[in-house]
């Protein structure tokens, strides 16, 4: 499910690291059976330590506060580095999932996040705080808009491993 970079191929151990935690949308799924509906909930969280680290999971169970733990869990499993440059992005770019497409634009300080509520949770996670950003697209449920924004942070470089890749090539 994470998205790594040739830079940072390998997964971040998150033990000692305090995370801040954010449930973005909670679920409630029905299946029928034999007796009658069946209820579970599903639970689409973001974690980040606001110094470029963030991730995003998704947990299922009978009960919300079990739905909870696990997406936590698969956020912590899942986190993943981000470059930072002051307080905003270092280029624009574009992240795609699905039908949802997002654009992340870098903006001056004093800006904010101009963003709806699952862009801005992921980008404040991370640490950014002055980004500009336009959600595309006819799908913009959560999951598929939250993928796209780690598409979007996936492809992000800062000057310096710009242009260490350039050398390696």
């Amino acid at each position: 499910m994470a998205i790594r970079t040739k830079i940072d191929p390998e997964p971040i151990d998150t033990t000692g690291i305090e995370l801040e935690e954010k449930v973005l949308s909670i679920k409630r799924h029905a299946k029928v059976m034999k007796g009658g509906r069946v209820f579970s909930f599903g639970a689409l969280t973001v974690v980040g330590d606001v110094n470029g680290l963030v991730g995003w999971g998704y947990g299922k169970a009978k009960e919300v506060p079990d739905s909870i733990a696990k997406g936590l869990h698969d956020a912590r499993r899942n986190v993943v580095r981000v470059p930072l440059q002051g307080t905003t992005i270092p280029h624009e770019v574009r992240g795609h999932f699905g039908a949802s497409s997002v654009i992340l634009l870098p903006a001056a300080p004093g800006t904010g996040i101009i963003a709806g509520s699952v862009v801005r949770a992921v980008l404040e996670s991370a640490g950014y705080r002055d980004v500009l950003t336009k959600s595309i697209g006819g799908n913009n449920n959560p999951r598929n808009l939250i993928r796209a924004v780690f598409d979007a942070l996936a492809q992000l470089r800062s000057r310096d491993i710009q242009l260490k890749l350039r050398k390696e090539s």
